[in-house]
């Protein structure tokens, strides 16, 4: 049986076969995103972070224990090797720069709004497809933007950090969430390849079973 036979109207592998994605921060959003990225077949996939694995990263970011210490892009790396090992995975373990080479597709899951701006004003204009997962406890903000739209709405987010709800973005924050918040990101991802119009700004509130789109 093929692997993704039951992927295969939802998921174009012949446009999936063309594209790197990059992963930007591979803490609680980014890790779950790298994993299902691999999962639906995503052939190159780039990691850049550059933190190490605690303690409190198995509960919220689904890390195992012998991670422990390791970089979180290696770590990672090695469970998307597990999962597929066809997979050309290229790790960063190191603050993004300005220097890096990306993806089409790129996926922001770092945890400020200064970061987010940084980056996005650095690759903006190189990237085909950005989606951005925000969380807060189990509040989930997803923000995507392409090429040809979403680029302004997207942009009026970046807000000056002090304006910035108290707390980075995962200070509180579960694996579940993060799972969700991953999958949001990861459907974006797929409509974008099916051509299908996006959802450029949605929040999900999980507590109050309460979903909004912009």
């Amino acid at each position: 049986m093929d692997r993704f036979q039951s992927q295969s109207s939802l998921v174009p592998a012949e446009r999936l076969s063309q594209i790197s994605v990059t992963v930007i921060g591979v803490g609680a959003i980014g890790r779950q995103v790298a994993l299902q990225l691999t999962a639906i077949g995503t052939p190159r996939i780039q990691l850049v972070d550059f933190d190490l694995v605690e303690l409190t990263n198995i509960t919220t970011q689904g890390y195992r224990r012998q991670d422990l210490g390791s970089a979180k892009v290696e770590a990672t790396a090695q469970a998307i090797r597990e999962l597929d090992d066809s997979v050309q995975v290229e790790t960063v373990s190191d603050r993004f720069r300005s220097s890096i080479n990306t993806g089409e597709a790129v996926f922001c899951c770092v945890d400020s709004i200064s970061a987010r701006a940084a980056i996005w004003r650095s690759i903006s204009r190189e990237c085909a497809f950005w989606t951005d997962g925000r969380m807060l406890g189990e509040t989930i903000r997803v923000l995507t933007a392409t090429k040809n739209s979403g680029i302004d709405q997207y942009s009026e987010t970046l807000f000056p950090q002090p304006q910035a709800q108290a707390g980075s973005c995962t200070s509180r924050s579960t694996v579940y969430a993060a799972g969700i918040a991953a999958g949001l990101m990861v459907h974006q991802f797929c409509r974008w390849l099916r051509g299908i119009s996006l959802e450029h700004d949605m929040t999900l509130n999980l507590l109050a079973g309460e979903t909004v789109v912009n």
